[in-house]
């Protein structure tokens, strides 16, 4: 499973974990792999649990079965502050921000002086200091379907198809940070919905939404896989005048864990 060697996995159940605590799944240093600092060495802080389940989740074991063991903010810091190479902190997940402990996790980076990048699904707002909001909503091609359910139960596809898109909650984080709008993207039936949501969303946030803010992203968390998406992603991103992003972490080092 992907949990970091170093962590002690102790069991605790949520309930019975400490509350200046996160679910830690893996805690590594490596190369930012996606969006606009793409290349950047970061240090990776991936909290696990999930409100949504796409199928195609890259991130197995912090969603579809939650894997984690509970370290208190100290810890977490300790092990940032080890890697003496990098001033960059993804705080990813799953969805990070599920969590209260996260903001005063981004507080404590924040004093330190280190630059943070959020990754989340764009469902759940927390007031926070975020230097870079990296949001991806999830598409309609996203739902866990009982043909794509990577269980073949279906349980999650009513949940998810409800909660994957929250308006509001995009408004305010695009407000408060710099921010950019991630899409995974498998081919161009999924362009009219993008362009959809960002309609509305242009109409619901108070501040621009610059067509440099929107990063088409390949679907695929293998090789293989990014090997049959990314040329008409890219020229998708052509045709609309969006940017493209590669997942450089899948090109260097295909799906292998803490990368």
């Amino acid at each position: 499973m992907p949990v970091s060697d170093s962590i002690d996995r102790e069991g605790v159940a949520a309930e019975d974990a400490p509350a200046d605590s996160l679910p830690i799944n893996e805690l590594f240093y490596s190369l930012q792999g996606e969006g606009t600092l793409a290349g950047v060495p970061s240090v990776f802080v991936r909290t696990s649990g999930c409100n949504l389940r796409c199928w195609f989740c890259d991130s197995y074991h912090t969603s579809w079965e939650p894997t984690h063991a509970w370290q208190d903010i100290d810890e977490i810091l300790a092990t940032v502050e080890s890697y003496d190479n990098a001033d960059h902190v993804v705080l990813t997940g799953g969805e990070p921000l599920l969590h209260e402990a996260s903001v005063d996790l981004l507080e404590a980076l924040d004093e330190r002086g280190y630059h943070t990048t959020v990754e989340t699904n764009g469902t759940i707002y927390r007031d926070a200091p975020i230097d870079l909001a990296s949001i991806s909503p999830k598409l309609e091609s996203s739902t866990p379907t009982p043909e794509r359910d990577p269980k073949g139960e279906g349980e999650w596809e009513a949940r998810h198809e409800r909660d994957r898109i929250d308006l509001e909650a995009l408004a305010r984080l695009i407000e408060d940070d710099a921010f950019q709008l991630k899409f995974v993207v498998t081919d161009e039936s999924d362009m009219p919905e993008i362009l959809a949501l960002l309609e509305d969303l242009r109409e619901v946030a108070a501040v621009p939404i610059r067509d440099t803010d929107v990063l088409l992203m390949p679907e695929g968390a293998t090789r293989d896989r990014l090997e049959d998406t990314r040329a008409r992603v890219a020229q998708l991103a052509m045709d609309h005048g969006f940017r493209y992003t590669p997942r450089l972490h899948v090109d260097l080092w295909n799906d292998a864990p803490e990368t």
